[in-house]
């Protein structure tokens, strides 16, 4: 009986003991092994817990972001509801799959981060509205210049993130630019019917943007393909994806055969947070998660990786396959961006608001992104801190002046949150616009980079590398003598020496045999209570029409050159260069190759400019060795002209037929086809931007006001083509003394080489200007002595 009664004791007290055990943390009873958000110790997971605690679920971290029924075994009844406490208070308001989900994001990592999750809707990576504008602009369907339509209704309801200064120097930028700064914007229209393109083909825009463009705005998961997996709002940079999308963790209620999941469960973020993959600790967002989205339009990303698109496959791996598609595309190698090299992050360069927005819309990149160059490296003349607010971010025509920019100690409550390095110096670096650059502190004349990697690099500035006389001869030339390379281009327009240039973007959409396919952007809008978005179902949202998508041809050496909205020469690669073709529900070519023109702008009458443009970007490809002095000064495509002036291209408006032909040109065969069809409004090559005469024949940029091709006076300045012959029109006998000179020099052996030509070139300049100068002072002197002269007789 005793012995009865202590085994029933025994069996109650493991029975109790089982139950606490479970009551910290029951989930982990299905999803044993899985890894911690964050570690343990850490600050924002004591914050979880304590969390927790308030709620009812002691040490259960789960429930605060994921919420659902901890009292239960039951998978179904544990995956729904929430915690009594959440409803009444902060929290999840239902089982959330996905906390960081945008939709739901307020309740769960707004909880903590409040700023970065109000502020996320209005960010360009949310709204899109520059890729939407520069769509509708290619099609003819955008509103002129101005930026009214983006995938949600949104306006400017939040205060503005950032320092007083900043706050203030982007109020006057919104009135400067107040169509790519808009107060509010409409979600744009639903995908049309097959019966709506017939009448109005150019509706098809909204096809091609539902379908293929608008798949990376955070509010939804994007494309799952190779390369393209990720999370969904937070969890889009927060959360690693691997580029197979296959989970390798311990969780074995995650499935690791299925693509789609995370690959681990661990929050990515600043140097402070650690995550483990397989014995491996990082830190930091890599820049593959970034290239999830980075990877088509202006191709920063992939670019920044040194990676370059073709249409090849090769090379071959052991198995004698070819390259497999990445981002649905295939790659060269080319030259890395040196930050990159270095090791270098995104978030290393870019600040909070550059990358969750600052609360307030802004229509393009140069809007959104807060920082320049020589935020960091400073000039040759002056320090980072020497610097006036607003250098190389002028919107003008000319550089920005005023009093020193300084440094700061004071961040925002929301900064603090992150990374901050204790040694602070003597303050962080400002950007251009006046928020603190939290990886960046001013330690005498260097800047110390803290690096989201956990690895520290000391930056030397220009202006101390020119004090320490270590920046070559061609550095000192190009940065400190001539002013007007500093004064009017950007960093990148020599130090990028490649860049992605795509030309010409072909769109068919074809309406025909009831062809349809995703509309991602209404996916992500059908979200349920749980944060879901209707991703997962993409056939609940297929649409009239499908869309395909090729190019002219691919480049990438010696980027073209233009003007900025920022009113500094740019390197400029294509653009939406969008020639149409649409097809019918019945087969029939609604518009083929077609090129819309829009009157009255870009230079144009009421004949209407080319819709397809090139576009100003920062190609994200710097080296320290910049392009040659050659690439720009005695380059037609520099200045504008296209590829070697366009000469290559015949004349594309015409079709292009290859058959037996008599030697007039005579199509023998009955049977032919065109090999190339006519591009009726293609007048030129897709790189030319201004024609011989000096006429803008395509769009350049369709976003800010001062973004234009070089205008004829810096076309003057910069063209330097003939200078060859400028010398050796009379070399070796087109002038008595010179054919004397060179008699002498083939007497005494002298070799020409590139640096004795070099030396020659320089002595004759020389020699040259004394002699100009000198019979100036000599004819000055002259008179001087005559009228002396004349006064004593």
């Amino acid at each position: 009986m005793l012995k009865g009664c202590l085994i029933k004791k025994l069996l109650y007290f493991l029975l109790f003991f089982s139950t606490l055990v479970l009551a910290k943390n029951s989930c982990i009873a299905c999803h044993d092994g899985i890894e911690h958000i964050r570690d343990h110790s850490s600050k924002m997971m004591q914050e979880i817990l304590e969390v927790a605690d308030k709620a009812g679920a002691k040490g259960n971290d789960c429930v605060v972001c994921h919420g659902g029924n901890p009292n239960t075994n039951d998978k179904n009844a544990s995956h729904s509801g929430t915690l009594k406490y959440f409803l009444e208070n902060q929290g999840p308001k239902a089982f959330y799959p996905s906390p960081t989900s945008q939709w739901i994001n307020i309740n769960t990592c707004g909880m903590c981060h409040p700023e970065q999750v109000k502020s996320q809707w209005n960010s360009l990576m949310n709204t899109e509205a520059g890729k939407i504008h520069g769509a509708l602009w290619s099609f003819g369907k955008a509103d002129g210049y101005n930026h009214t339509e983006s995938n949600y209704d949104a306006n400017n309801t939040h205060e503005r993130l950032g320092t007083k200064t900043y706050q203030e120097y982007m109020e006057q930028l919104s009135k400067l630019e107040p169509q790519a700064f808009p107060k509010e914007s409409k979600k744009i229209p639903k995908a049309p019917t097959a019966q709506e393109i017939e009448k109005d083909p150019l509706l098809s825009v909204y096809t091609y943007l539902r379908q293929e463009c608008l798949r990376c705005h955070t509010g939804g998961k994007g494309r799952q393909r190779r390369g393209d997996f990720r999370g969904m709002g937070c969890a889009s940079c927060h959360i690693p994806y691997s580029n197979e999308g296959f989970y390798e963790g311990n969780d074995k209620s995650i499935s690791k055969d299925k693509a789609g999941h995370m690959l681990t469960h661990q929050i990515q973020s600043s140097r402070k947070v650690h995550v483990s993959v397989h014995d491996i600790n990082y830190s930091g967002v890599p820049v593959e998660t970034c290239t999830t989205c980075h990877n088509r339009g202006k191709r920063i990303g992939v670019s920044y990786q040194g990676l370059m698109e073709t249409e090849y496959q090769g090379t071959f791996d052991h198995e004698g396959n070819g390259q497999p598609k990445l981002h649905t595309k295939r790659y060269l190698h080319l030259t890395e961006d040196i930050h990159y090299s270095k090791g270098m992050l995104c978030q290393d360069c870019h600040t909070s608001n550059d990358m969750h927005g600052d609360g307030f819309m802004t229509g393009a990149n140069l809007g959104a992104v807060e920082i320049e160059c020589q935020d960091c490296h400073g000039t040759t003349k002056k320090y980072p801190w020497e610097l006036p607010l607003g250098y190389s971010d002028e919107f003008a025509l000319s550089p920005k002046t005023g009093s020193p920019r300084g440094t700061t100690h004071t961040l925002a409550e929301y900064l603090k949150k992150g990374a901050i390095p204790k040694n602070q110096g003597e303050g962080f670096l400002l950007s251009a616009r006046g928020n603190p650059l939290t990886k960046a502190v001013r330690h005498g004349n260097k800047v110390m980079m803290h690096l989201a990697s956990g690895k520290e690099i000391e930056l030397k500035p220009l202006k101390y590398l020119k004090e320490q006389d270590k920046l070559s001869k061609k550095a000192l030339v190009a940065m400190d003598k001539i002013e007007a390379h500093t004064d009017k281009l950007e960093c990148y327009t020599c130090h990028a020496t490649w860049a992605p240039q795509c030309y010409g973007c072909h769109v068919k959409i074809d309406y025909s045999k009831g062809k349809q396919n995703p509309d991602y952007l209404a996916a992500s809008h059908a979200h349920d209570i749980h944060g879901n978005s209707g991703e997962d179902t993409l056939k609940d949202f297929l649409v009239d029409g499908k869309v395909t998508e090729t190019r002219s041809y691919l480049r990438w050496e010696d980027p073209a050159l233009s003007v900025n909205g920022e009113g500094r020469v740019s390197p400029t690669i294509p653009g939406c260069q969008t020639t149409i073709t649409v097809i019918g529900q019945e087969g029939n070519t609604l518009l083929q190759n077609h090129i819309v023109t829009i009157p009255n702008v870009e230079g144009a009458g009421a004949e209407g400019q080319n819709s397809i443009t090139m576009a100003q970007v920062n190609p994200h490809t710097i080296s320290k060795e910049a392009r040659s002095c050659e690439s720009c000064h005695t380059s037609k495509k520099a200045l504008g002209m296209g590829i070697e002036g366009g000469k290559y291209f015949a004349d594309q408006s015409k079709s292009t037929i290859v058959d037996l032909m008599t030697a007039e040109g005579k199509v023998l065969p009955k049977r032919v086809d065109e090999q190339i069809p006519a591009i009726p409004n293609l007048k030129h090559d897709y790189s030319v931007m201004v024609d011989e005469n000096g006429t803008q024949v395509q769009t350049v940029d369709n976003h800010w006001t001062l973004a234009n091709p070089l205008s004829a006076e810096q076309r003057a300045k910069l063209d330097r083509q003939g200078a060859c012959l400028a010398c050796h029109q009379s070399i070796p006998k087109g002038d008595l003394a010179i054919s004397a000179m060179n008699h002498m020099a083939n007497m005494a052996g002298v070799e020409i080489d590139r640096e004795k030509h070099n030396e020659i070139l320089n002595k004759s300049i020389k020699i040259s200007a004394w002699v100009q100068i000198g019979t100036l002072i000599l004819l000055l002197f002259g008179l001087v002595f005559w009228f002396v002269y004349r006064r004593k007789k």
